[in-house]
């Protein structure tokens, strides 16, 4: 019996309703497309410094050993992690960075029946994770550019199992204080599991930062998840984790694919805990970017919403599309936000001096 072949009739209802996510541009796609050179990227929130000599070093000690299988569970990573930010060694979730175990999470936890909450404007994989299992995004509207972490208090029914919370927000960089986020925290039922993306947690004053882990005690349905792409320098590797209560881990370690993390990952994440000299350069370098884009927007009469990450999202105005497109022909990847419901804005991730500089030339021009 001959019948016609459909892929999609095949795939679950919400793979089929989903888009893939759009990365920032790639240089060598700008470079294939417009044969441009000294192209700036300032798109996908990378560390412009590159990777620590540290771990450069490590690198090319460890790639004689590729052909071997890494370390399954990442021991020494894992103790090195705890050791750092003072949990249990059974708390630690690793990941094929940061994305990896929000899957994790989703996977084990949410069927589809259940509702997942998030805020307008926040890092796309929630909805993405919450629809490929079929379950009901729950997207609750912002308060300036951030979470309205009322509203989404009030948004908790008992089909609700999962709440995604980035601190600082992507794309947006709004930022919650620890006092806010606690008292969330108290008024979220035990069977909702709150999950707090801390992707660009380094790049908080010290002053700022709540102590997330350390509120898994009294939250045992609080998860922390971080990632080594950002400060640390580690985006073409892959290395994330999540710290969370040992039955949350453990559940989560069932589903894991085994050698999630590779060797090089595994190699790279260890010794990027130890060169705190490096994570303190990255930081002063966004500090000082984050000032000559800001001091920018203020020359010019352009709105921006005040970040606490390594980008800021600019508001340019109902012409974004096309400015996005003048800076790609001057050779300055940035990233359009209008699938974040931000057509006006463009987000721009901080790099050294002169590819800020960059920018801000080619922005002049355009506005001229």
């Amino acid at each position: 019996m001959t019948t016609t072949f459909n892929a999609a009739e095949l795939a679950l209802p919400g793979i089929r309703e989903l888009q893939p996510y759009q990365a920032g541009k790639p240089i060598e796609e700008l470079e294939r497309e417009l044969g441009l050179s000294g192209i700036v990227k300032l798109a996908s929130n990378e560390n412009p410094l590159g990777v620590s000599p540290l771990v450069q070093a490590a690198l090319n000690v460890a790639v004689k050993g590729l052909a071997r299988y890494p370390d399954a569970n990442g021991f020494y990573l894992k103790q090195s992690l705890a050791e750092k930010f003072a949990v249990n060694a059974d708390q630690i979730t690793l990941g094929n960075g940061s994305n990896d175990v929000l899957e994790l999470l989703a996977r084990t936890y949410v069927q589809p029946q259940h509702e997942v909450i998030f805020s307008q404007h926040a890092f796309v994989v929630y909805p993405l994770v919450t629809k490929a299992i079929g379950a009901t995004p729950v997207a609750v509207p912002a308060r300036d550019y951030g979470h309205d972490l009322d509203a989404m208090a009030a948004a908790v029914t008992d089909k609700t199992r999962m709440i995604f919370i980035a601190n600082p927000n992507n794309p947006t960089g709004t930022f919650l204080s620890s006092a806010e986020l606690e008292a969330f925290l108290q008024k979220i039922p035990n069977q909702v599991l709150v999950v707090l993306d801390e992707a660009y947690y380094e790049y908080v004053p010290a002053a700022e930062r709540a102590p997330s882990m350390q509120w898994i005690t009294r939250f045992p349905n609080l998860v922390v998840s971080r990632t080594f792409s950002k400060a640390y320098g580690l985006a073409g590797l892959r290395a994330g984790f999540a710290v969370s209560h040992p039955q949350v881990a453990d559940l989560m370690n069932r589903i894991r694919q085994p050698f999630n993390m590779n060797h090089l990952a595994l190699t790279a994440a260890l010794t990027a805990l130890e060169d705190e000299k490096f994570l303190a350069e990255s930081i002063e370098v966004n500090s000082a970017g984050m000032r000559q884009l800001i001091d920018f927007c203020d020359r010019h009469g352009l709105t921006y919403i005040p970040s606490h990450g390594n980008f800021l999202t600019i508001e340019v105005g109902p012409e974004a599309g096309a400015i996005y497109q003048k800076l790609l022909e001057m050779g300055v990847i940035v990233r359009p936000v209008a699938g974040y419901e931000l057509p006006n804005h463009l987000r721009v991730s901080i790099g050294l001096a002169d590819e800020n500089d960059a920018f801000c030339h080619a922005m002049e021009k355009i506005l001229a």
